[in-house]
């Protein structure tokens, strides 16, 4: 996979790159494995606004990934790789023994014509099999990993990431996170071997805010130029500061910078040893 840079015929073009799709194959995606896009433009079951500035954009289908793998010892035959545009990571076509088929998020690496597996018992090293952690050796790099067993794949899911397994003890493996965060997962749930494919995702740049405004985002607006009934930050004339305030504030009134946004007293915080590195 490979950006393309256009060349700047219009001051749109100069700022935009997309991304390549030689890597895909050209066939419309398996009908019982697609479902259509429901579009609540950031709105919660009450209605109400819970994440700003979503809305619109492009029609979808999404592909129904399996992020289970919980088709065990069935060896299965990658027969397509496919685009979704409801993720940033490409999606295989896996064609199991017993005629079912099943989508999977790609890693790096895996082709067409390869044969993957899902197993508790038989170990195999090869990219995109999916083993229980207790089974993979330490250092392994591994993605697609659950949370919980039998729950599904929750952690290193988008587009280049990836987690190495670090350790097991007891009942728990030690995980090194994209983030820089060590992590505990009980060591029976199931991963994936290697990255998820589609790493240049970032570096795309969008260029105008039309690209934008179809992936389903719309525009975000500064404080500063609203009114103070709309913003703690509004009001004032020019390109006056935020007035008397402390520090800089959300659309809510709540500090907006150096305050921890993760709620305490997670059943999961024991299970964390280190946290994520800071942003500078």
């Amino acid at each position: 996979m490979a950006i393309k840079v256009y060349k700047p015929t219009t001051p749109a073009r100069r700022r935009t790159s997309v991304l390549l799709s030689h890597d895909l194959d050209k066939v419309r995606p398996v009908k019982k494995l697609t479902r259509k896009r429901k579009q609540n433009a950031g709105r919660g079951n009450s209605g109400k606004i819970t994440v700003r500035h979503r809305g619109g954009g492009a029609k979808r289908k999404i592909r129904a990934v399996d992020f289970k793998r919980d088709k065990f010892d069935i060896p299965a035959k990658v027969v397509t790789i496919e685009y979704d545009p409801g993720r940033n990571a490409r999606i295989a076509l896996l064609n199991y023994a017993d005629g079912e088929k099943r989508y999977i998020i790609m890693p790096i690496g895996l082709k067409k014509g390869m044969t993957v597996v899902s197993s508790k018992k038989n170990f195999q090293l090869q990219v995109g099999n999916s083993f229980p952690l207790e089974l993979i050796p330490p250092g392994t790099v591994v993605c697609s990993v659950e949370i919980e067993p039998s729950k599904g794949a929750k952690l290193a899911r988008s587009a280049g990431g990836n987690a190495i397994l670090q350790v097991i003890e007891g009942k728990y493996a030690q995980l090194k996170m994209p983030s820089g965060e060590f992590r505990l997962v009980p060591k029976t749930c199931l991963a994936t071997i290697g990255q998820i494919s589609n790493q240049d995702y970032r570096n795309i740049r969008w260029g105008k805010a039309g690209r934008t405004r179809h992936r389903g985002i719309r525009p975000t607006v500064r404080g500063k130029a609203m009114n103070p009934v709309d913003h703690p930050h509004g009001g004032g004339e020019g390109s006056n500061p935020i007035g008397l305030k402390k520090g800089p504030m959300n659309v809510y009134g709540k500090k907006a910078l150096g305050v921890k946004t993760r709620r305490t007293g997670k059943l999961s915080d024991k299970l964390i040893i280190r946290r994520r590195k800071k942003r500078k």
